[in-house]
């Protein structure tokens, strides 16, 4: 087992048997895996951490808090369909654990109730998220770009956008420039070379991935919007023609699924630095 494994192990150990160490920061990973050494921790207790990670039971949610333990960045809250009271308390457990919160797709009545309990909440209106981040992640270094093919597709952008960015990327915001005038795109053709990983979002038939993926020599994260008129089937058809692009190295996630987006960016931008 590689050490930061070890390490890992022993933070879910002490999250889960030792009730003050409700947060486990990598400083304190590293002394109670010294104390295993030395025999202040069993082998068993290791074995029930494993077999049974550690949730808090809301009874209409069971909310993940070790999420960060094992991707990095906390448990994010899908807002739609949930009401304010149960995205309110969702919020409330993990930023007994965490540092930080993001909360997607939510409405006014989510933003008043939030906004309400937390003094650091940021209500992203075109992306419809909140996001409670008193202390930002130090921003690691390279950028994502995040580049959309027309007005009506930033909210969807702007989701990836808030995503990437509340998990310490720096983020490049590249709007309207879709393939009815190239030359758009072309003028910020240097800005979008430099970053480390793409995202891409269009609707009607989603060509601009497709393009942007035969100009640069990064991957191309494709974002298929539900933008355009009665044929392009709610973003059906920027996903066949997203899927079926002829330009290398593009990945292509769920119709308006910015947050997967941003997201899987933030994890290629993290390798990047690796």
């Amino acid at each position: 087992m590689g050490g930061w494994s070890f390490v890992a192990c022993l933070a879910l150990v002490f999250r889960s048997s030792v009730p003050h160490f409700s947060r486990v920061t990598t400083k304190e990973a590293v002394e109670l895996l010294e104390k295993f050494r030395a025999g202040g921790v069993g082998r068993d207790a290791v074995v029930r951490a494993f077999q049974a990670a550690p949730v808090a039971d809301l009874g209409f949610a069971q909310v993940d808090l070790h999420r960060a333990l094992r991707k990095g960045f906390p448990e994010v809250i899908f807002g739609a369909g949930k009401t304010a009271e149960q995205v309110l308390k969702i919020a409330s457990k993990l930023l007994q654990h965490e540092r930080r919160v993001l909360v997607t797709r939510i409405t006014p009545e989510h933003a008043r109730a939030l906004r309400k309990k937390f003094k650091d909440a940021i209500h992203h209106r075109s992306a419809r998220c909140i996001t409670v981040d008193p202390k930002p992640l130090p921003k690691r270094p390279g950028a994502i770009a995040i580049v959309c093919a027309g007005t009506s597709d930033l909210p969807v952008a702007e989701e990836a956008a808030v995503t990437a960015e509340i998990m310490g990327n720096h983020v490049e915001r590249i709007a309207d420039v879709g393939v009815a005038g190239l030359h758009r795109l072309l003028g910020r053709l240097e800005t979008i070379q430099k970053a480390n990983v793409i995202v891409v979002a269009a609707g009607m038939e989603g060509a601009l991935p497709s393009v942007v993926a035969g100009l640069v020599s990064r991957p191309v994260i494709a974002v298929p919007t539900s933008i355009g008129y009665g044929a392009s089937f709610g973003g059906l058809a920027a996903l066949l023609g997203m899927l079926n692009s002829c330009g290398s190295g593009v990945m292509v996630v769920n119709i308006d699924n910015g947050f997967g987006a941003g997201y899987a960016a933030s994890q290629i931008n993290a390798l990047a630095q690796a």
